[in-house]
């Protein structure tokens, strides 16, 4: 086992203003599966949030259902702790950021910063509702764009141009909340003095904390010059007070990030642990936060430099991912995309959706897409169809045939390659690499039913002379099985927690993958997992768009594509192909040349799936060959056919398999 290592880990504060839905979900499943990885690791790795509860909006929202703002917001917090934990999400702690414990640390941190002279004061001119008696944040006052006059826009930026500018800038304005025409009016606001600290966090955002492409668009930021950062706002607001400032209170964005630091606190005190062994500037522990790419500058620029004038350690990693869309757009309510959490778990199990984000998952910031149809395709064939199958499988005949014990083996290799996998899907989810650990572990789920559907235990079971190598096959199955769910325990632990039952093991942890069962009870098999259908999903953007709009109906599955005759199709001669060799193409970005055996012949066909197969795994794999193509010459050579593959491209592509005991030249119908 490696050094224990200690590690806090956090996520993005849910502002308490509404339903946890599937964007917030795509993020605390991403922490969630590095939490339990760490864990199964056996490091010390505690795992805190709170919701954020500050601001205007909250205020006005509590006061329009006639709610103490405080009241309103505990009400929503336990709405949210019970959907994260009906998604299997491992919070060891979970608060709120109205503490008394956050306030201590915001007044701690704000004095530590005025007393370095790192506070300035200076007078803002802005929008006030004279209606409502309080200052318009941007974002509730729209007026025409001054850049390009476009109606309904922010009083930051223009949707339709591009253009920033301040809200007072903003033609013909009005205040979201009242509908009134806003007057200016200045007053004085206080600042962090963030331009001073350029070069601390030129080196920081330098320093390996951050993915390098944030790295580099925090360049561009503080090449261009950091201006200093206003941290208050005018009463009435829900929040601090500033100490010393009477009618001033701490912006939102300030105590929510040291909301991580105060829930963290309240965890150490429950616990008997030391609070300042996680955040004192030499602290050994590790700190990670995972975020989305929209609040990077709070969290890679403001709460460094903060941390760092207050005399606390800054974090050891912030993880920053993209947005959630859902068949390839922004979520919408109208179309029922925008799917909150509850609804979903109306429907369907946490463990699909774990999975799904899980295979779409890497370390970068790009945007991940929720396809529904892939969805259900996704945990029908590889939940379903690979994993689950071998235990059903396996099981029947262990249970039946052999009294439940796993006592031979065949001796298979299978068991050392399932066994020294370990590594490398380890290293994916460390590094936040979990589609290709998923990857990893479905080419093994390949392998091992292929193995199974070779040896053919069902009729191995039928002679006596065979009956011996039969329990053999299906005792190996169990354990390929076993080794499949521990690899897979980070991304789903309710599963792996029934195949602990079934399997009749103590909880899985990493270590586990060094040995096999031997000489060992299984309990009796019931289903592991079920199919899904598209009619469970349609189920859920129905709910979703009559919560929306009662009225709604617009489609949200693809539109049909154009349709062909039964006799075309039935013209397209479909054989089940053994790849012999698959190689590279010099000269070819996408290709790879697989030599397939057919049954009674060889043909070369060059395929696109270069970007998502690594040549030396495809050998011996099952694949399913258009055989009546016209042959195709290409300046690399004649493609004699097509391999059938899906997905949208990229990592993302995966050849179709045929069922388990197909053989090469079988035709396919």
């Amino acid at each position: 086992m490696t050094d224990q290592r200690r590690l806090l880990v956090t996520s993005a504060l849910p502002y308490a203003n509404g339903a946890i839905h599937l964007g917030h979900m795509l993020e605390h499943i991403q922490t969630d599966i590095f939490v339990r990885f760490q864990r199964m690791q056996g490091h010390e790795c505690i795992y805190v949030c709170a919701d954020d509860v500050h601001g205007t909006a909250v205020m006005l929202n509590a006061d329009a259902a006639g709610q103490d703002p405080l009241a309103y917001t505990l009400a929503i917090t336990e709405e949210h702790k019970a959907d994260f934990g009906a998604f299997d999400i491992s919070h060891d702690w979970y608060d709120t950021t109205h503490s008394s414990e956050n306030r201590e640390l915001a007044n701690t941190i704000y004095e530590r910063l005025r007393d370095s002279d790192n506070i300035r004061k200076s007078d803002v001119a802005q929008l006030f509702d004279a209606e409502k008696s309080l200052f318009l944040a941007d974002r509730f006052v729209l007026g025409n764009c001054p850049n390009c006059r476009a109606p309904d826009q922010y009083g930051d930026n223009c949707d339709a141009c591009g253009a920033t500018y301040a809200a007072t800038d903003l033609i013909n304005p009005i205040s979201k909340f009242s509908g009134a025409v806003p007057e200016v009016k200045t007053s004085e606001h206080i600042f962090f003095a963030l331009s001073r600290h350029t070069e601390f966090l030129t080196h920081w955002t330098q320093s390996g904390a951050l993915h390098p492409a944030v790295t580099n668009k925090l360049a561009e930021w503080l090449e261009s010059g950091l201006q200093d950062w206003d941290i208050s706002r005018d009463a009435p607001y829900f929040g601090f007070e500033i100490p010393d400032e009477p009618g001033k209170y701490f912006y939102v964005w300030l105590d929510a990030p040291i909301g991580y630091m105060s829930a963290c606190l309240q965890y150490c005190n429950a616990n008997g642990l030391a609070f300042e062994d996680f955040w004192r500037p030499d602290s050994k522990a590790e700190v990670h936060h995972f975020i989305g790419k929209d609040i990077i500058n709070f969290h890679a620029l403001f709460w460094p430099a903060m941390l760092h004038v207050a005399d606390f350690r800054t974090p050891t990693k912030v993880h920053a991912h993209g947005f959630l869309t859902v068949n390839g757009e922004k979520m919408s309510k109208s179309k029922g995309t925008f799917i909150n959490a509850r609804t979903y778990l109306d429907v369907l199990p946490a463990g699909y959706l774990r999975y799904y984000f899980a295979s779409k998952l890497n370390s970068s910031v790009a945007d991940l897409d929720l396809n529904l149809e892939d969805f259900v395709q996704k945990v029908n064939v590889d939940l379903v169809g690979k994993v689950a199958n071998i235990a059903s499988r396996c099981a029947g005949f262990i249970n039946k045939q052999f009294e439940g014990q796993i006592r031979r083996s065949t001796g298979t290799p299978l068991l050392a390659t399932f066994q020294s996998a370990a590594h490398e899907i380890s290293e994916y989810y460390e590094t936040l690499e979990y589609s290709k650990a998923m990857r990893v572990i479905m080419s093994l789920a390949d392998q091992a039913n292929q193995f199974i559907a070779e040896q053919q235990p069902w009729q191995l079971i039928k002679q006596a002379e065979t009956r011996d190598q039969a329990e053999a096959v299906c005792a190996d199955g169990i354990n390929l099985f076993r080794l499949l769910a521990l690899y897979l325990k980070p991304v789903l632990p309710s599963f792996a927690e029934q195949s602990e039952a079934f399997l009749n093991v103590p909880p899985l942890i990493w270590e586990d993958h060094k040995q096999l069962l031997e000489d060992h009870s299984i309990s009796p098999f019931k289903a592991l997992i079920e199919r899904i259908d598209t009619a469970q999903v349609e189920a859920i953007l129905t709910k979703e768009r009559a919560n929306a709009d009662p009225a709604a109906s617009e489609p949200v599955w693809p539109s049909t594509p154009a349709t062909i005759d039964i006799d075309t199709f039935a013209a397209v001669d479909l054989r089940v192909a053994r790849i012999i060799k698959a190689e590279a193409v010099a000269g070819a970005d996408k290709l790879l040349a697989l030599t397939l055996d057919v049954g009674d012949h060889e043909r070369t066909v060059f395929s696109g799936i270069k970007s998502a197969y690594r040549p030396e795994d495809l050998k011996g794999k099952f694949t399913v060959l258009v055989a009546n193509l016209a042959p195709r010459k290409m300046k690399f050579g004649t493609s004699e056919g097509m391999v059938l593959a899906a997905g949208p491209g990229g990592e993302e592509i995966f050849l179709i398999h045929p069922d388990a005991g197909a053989k090469p030249g079988m035709k396919v119908s």
